[in-house]
């Protein structure tokens, strides 16, 4: 059985490998030697315990705070170390980040894929979208660059968010998966059709984070995989792409191109290759390089800026304000999240857990007139267009909703992959209520009569196979 062990399986095994012949000194975390971490002060053999005993008090004090909050969001995931490479030219065109600007150059990054709905101990092969995000280190500071493994998202209002999420949850009461509360916003809102019919067809359980269109069974097949063929030099690669819009463009476009249940058309708006992203390096330990690293889309280094999506609108606040509650006021300060550029130089001081020099004896004020340093407005944001519009609670849910789930019908599903979306969501509203059911078979119907009267039929036969 010891030849089918894996590199994973075999983690202790190459670590005891690696490590000296002679024994080394265990310590307190102050680094003051242990003389017997096996055994509690005690008044006799069998007394009770002393609180003198700092040792016991240290360990069962890390222990108790040892966990911090998971994400309420991508709480399972997966990551790795690796690099970014330039590999073509064109980009420069459009943007002044040093990031881009030579063909072949290189930057640090740092990589955690994930699951959305799950917690920290579910499963890897659950029908479940996948995020993937992009710490770069750049010379001008971390870009950090977070998305989906679809092109699309469910809802395209951010008020929406927190119940889109929590539909997805386990129910208030029970603590179990409830596919009423699933399906009942998924039917409610239509504007999910789109992005529903991707989750159910064969992209709904990618084969890894490596590959996209298979299936497997292991919990951890993912992150096993991950990890796996960085550490057989099977180093994991993809290619960077943009779609370039000009303001003019978007303005007169027939859809609103910052709708992120949409796709921009790649005929009207070409892949234009940058560069390639590639892992070569795991984690050297989960928790302190992966568990405390923290994506954030405010991360912005200069020629990059956001866009009017009103979903990333509003993750500008919360990516943010989650490291803050997860990880503290000083998340940034944690080395996987640092800066790795000599322009280091912020304004901000002291709060808890900081552990760096918090600046040493500079101003804590700005502006002042004795720390030299400046601002510089080459650096400026590039400002917005003029922008007109009555300010008001937007009603978009009247938006169409429904053309480009009929384009991934009618164009981009082949008749099995067709056959396999119809007997998932089957599958899955058969669990539901019967309203519910009928509202969402008419949402399918509106994208194709053929894909709401399929589903019908299929869910007729999963329902009577359970009677």
């Amino acid at each position: 059985m010891a030849s089918n062990r894996d590199k994973a399986t075999d983690q202790l095994k190459d670590f005891k490998a690696s490590q000296p012949a002679k024994p080394v000194q265990v310590t307190t975390q102050f680094g003051i030697p242990v003389g017997d971490k096996q055994n509690a002060l005690t008044v006799g053999p069998r007394g009770p315990i002393l609180l003198k005993d700092n040792h016991l008090i240290e360990e069962l004090s890390r222990f108790d705070r040892e966990r911090i909050p998971e994400r309420v969001v991508h709480a399972k995931g997966a990551g790795a170390f690796g690099y970014f490479q330039v590999t073509k030219p064109d980009i420069t065109r459009y943007t002044k980040a040093k990031v881009f600007d030579t063909v072949g150059k290189k930057s640090p990054v740092a990589v955690r894929f994930s699951t959305v709905w799950g917690n920290t101990g579910s499963g890897d092969t659950h029908r479940d979208p996948r995020g993937f995000a992009v710490k770069v280190y750049t010379e001008e500071g971390v870009w950090d660059l977070a998305g989906n493994n679809t092109p699309i998202f469910f809802i395209r209002d951010p008020m929406l968010f927190p119940s889109f999420i929590h539909s997805q949850k386990r129910n208030p009461q029970t603590n179990l998966k409830d596919p009423d509360m699933l399906w009942d916003m998924l039917s409610l809102r239509p504007e999910c059709t789109h992005q529903t019919v991707f989750h159910f067809s064969d992209r709904g359980i990618p084969d890894g984070y490596r590959h996209m269109n298979g299936y497997a069974d292991d919990p951890d097949y993912s992150i096993r995989d991950l990890f796996n063929a960085i550490a057989n030099k099977r180093f994991p690669s993809w290619t960077l792409h943009v779609q370039i819009m000009t303001y003019d463009q978007a303005r007169e476009f027939k859809f609103n191109p910052f709708d992120l249940t949409k796709v921009w058309p790649h005929k009207d708006f070409p892949l234009i290759e940058v560069g390639k992203l590639v892992l070569d390096r795991n984690p050297s330990n989960y928790f302190a390089e992966v568990e405390q690293l923290a994506f954030d889309v405010n991360n912005l280094v200069p020629g990059i800026d956001v866009s009017p999506d009103k979903m990333l609108q509003a993750r500008l606040f919360a990516y943010a304000d989650t490291h803050k509650h997860r990880l503290g006021a000083n998340y940034q300060q944690i080395p996987v999240n640092r800066a790795k550029c000599p322009l280091y130089h912020p304004t901000q001081r002291d709060g808890p857990m900081r552990y760096d020099d918090n600046q040493g004896s500079a101003p804590n004020y700005w502006p002042n007139s004795f720390h030299n340093i400046k601002d510089d407005h080459q650096y400026k944001e590039h400002g917005e267009r003029h922008l007109v519009g009555d300010i008001d609670r937007h009603d978009s849910s009247n938006e169409d909703n429904y053309e480009q789930s009929t384009d991934f019908w009618n164009k981009v599903l082949t008749p099995d992959e067709r056959q396999r979306l119809v007997e998932n969501i089957a599958e899955s509203l058969a669990e539901t209520l019967p309203f519910i059911q009928e509202r969402a078979i008419g949402n399918f119907e509106r994208v194709h009569p053929d894909l709401g009267a399929r589903i019908r039929l299929a869910l007729n036969k999963v329902q009577s196979a359970n009677l």
